[in-house]
């Protein structure tokens, strides 16, 4: 195992070493489904359905899509008008569905006070870019105009984490230009810049969870054959894009993540166009702590605090 840094939470340092021996090959050694199989036994299969918030009504449906109609589950936390949130899981755009990030979901609809579309959006590289941007737009835009129908009020807010990050970041800079209001946005971790090199990239390459060459293999499947020159299109680097006049937002960091620095760097870009934002920085976490509150008190707690500042934006 990697030599980890002894800031790193100890609760984290037991998941990891747990995980390291197992003996999983790391997703980029394998194929798509064998990576998607992966992930759900870390999220699904050995998740413990005590630990699951409840809310007071689930409902699997679809949305549209790009291409046709999506799968997609509303959350619904209790009685009442509320704001509708629309949820983007992450997963590097190739892994990640509906039950994978049924904690996610059920977690903001309880804390945040929301009525959450979660949306199985498609992955690559059966469908590479921009793809997964289409039915995330297609899904939002279906939101905006049934605010009445789900959660009753006017309030539209976007969410994600990791790549379901990206897709709410550049889902609010798409609405903001068809005039289509949001009341804020909620990007854990977000993937912002395909283009640039950071330093936690390098720091965090190896050992915590989510490893560099699996990100470098993400991407590829993402932007299939895309030249370089395409990769700063803000649909797939929203950190290059024009961020005056977006919705509020909720950016969460961890400190031993390769997606530190972009997802800081978006939040200063945002603040930097006067757009007011809340940085939620977690020392000593890792990438994909929001499901690890069962695991260590600290991602709990750092879950807890970024739902209650989304909380904040939704409910001014």
């Amino acid at each position: 195992m990697t030599s980890l840094d002894p800031r790193l939470d100890p609760e984290i340092a037991a998941l990891l070493a747990f995980l390291d021996s197992t003996g999983s090959p790391p997703m980029h050694a394998g194929t798509a489904e064998q990576a998607r199989a992966s992930f759900r036994a870390l999220t699904v299969d050995l998740r413990d359905p005590s630990v699951l918030p409840e809310v007071e009504e689930v409902t699997d449906t679809t949305v549209p899509g790009g291409d046709g109609d999506r799968p997609a589950r509303v959350y619904r936390p209790g009685p009442g008008a509320l704001p509708t949130v629309v949820l983007f899981h992450g997963g590097g755009w190739v892994i990640g569905d509906l039950d994978t990030h049924d904690l996610m979901a059920r977690t903001i609809a309880t804390i945040c006070e929301a009525v959450v579309v979660s949306v199985d959006y498609r992955l690559a590289p059966e469908h590479p870019f921009p793809a997964a941007v289409d039915d995330a737009l297609a899904a939002a835009r279906w939101a905006a105009a049934h605010l009445a129908d789900l959660g009753g009020d006017e309030r539209l807010g976007l969410a994600g984490d990791s790549a379901g990050g990206n897709l709410a970041a550049v889902a609010a800079q798409v609405l903001r230009d068809e005039g289509v209001p949001v009341a804020g946005q909620l990007l854990v971790y977000p993937a912002t810049d395909l283009v640039g090199e950071t330093a936690s990239r390098v720091e965090n390459a190896e050992g915590y969870f989510l490893d560099r060459d699996t990100m470098l293999w993400f991407a590829a499947q993402y932007v299939g054959h895309l030249p370089p020159d395409r990769l700063a299109d803000p649909r797939l680097s929203p950190l290059r894009g024009d961020l005056t006049g977006l919705a509020p937002a909720v950016v969460a960091v961890a400190q031993f993540d390769p997606l530190r620095d972009e997802g800081t760097a978006y939040a200063e870009a945002l603040r930097a166009a006067g757009v007011p934002v809340r940085l939620a920085s977690y020392d000593g976490l890792i990438h994909g702590f929001v499901d690890m509150g069962r695991f260590c008190r600290a991602a709990d707690d750092a879950v807890n605090r970024t739902c209650r500042l989304f909380h904040d934006l939704l409910h001014p």
